[in-house]
């Protein structure tokens, strides 16, 4: 149902008469520029039915009906496809933004797997790197312990 017309009062602006008519109401006026035409063509939506209401404020202080047309020249049950609420732009490029960032996040999750696993991988190659410089810290003091006893028992000797 749409408002097709309203009348006000000059006064006080109350609105004093309401015209509703159906949605598919009238036909549809083609939109064309001089290079031909301005819109992407669309299925139209308007039948040109005759359906309408007429509605006046009285001065009673009543809504009165002062014209009714019940007759539609289509059928009122709308299929399931027609009735889907098509997004507008701003909403598609939303989503479309939703999408991008939830395959972002899910690329992010792989990185750090990933980068969490190769630093798993340097830690123990550290703590490995780390004995085996311990060892040869070791083995050098060892060295230099059994290389000074030996001096120790050559000047002993002499």
């Amino acid at each position: 149902m749409r408002v097709m017309s309203c009348r006000r009062s000059e006064k006080d602006g109350r609105i004093l008469a309401r015209r509703f008519g159906c949605n598919k109401e009238g036909h549809c006026v083609s939109i064309r520029g001089k290079f031909g035409s301005v819109r992407k063509p669309r299925p139209s939506t308007r039948e040109g039915c005759k359906a309408m209401i007429h509605v006046k404020y009285d001065r009673s202080g009543k809504w009165v009906i002062t014209k009714f047309v019940k007759e539609h020249n289509h059928p009122l049950v709308v299929s399931p496809r027609e009735a889907r609420h098509t997004l507008d732009e701003k909403d598609k490029r939303i989503q479309e933004l939703t999408i991008e960032l939830r395959n972002k996040k899910r690329l992010c999750a792989a990185y750090k797997e990933q980068l969490d696993a190769f630093a798993k991988i340097v830690e123990e190659h550290s703590n490995q790197i780390a004995k085996k410089v311990e060892n040869v810290v070791n083995n050098l003091k060892e060295f230099e312990h059994l290389e000074h006893a030996l001096l120790r028992s050559k000047q002993d000797a002499i």
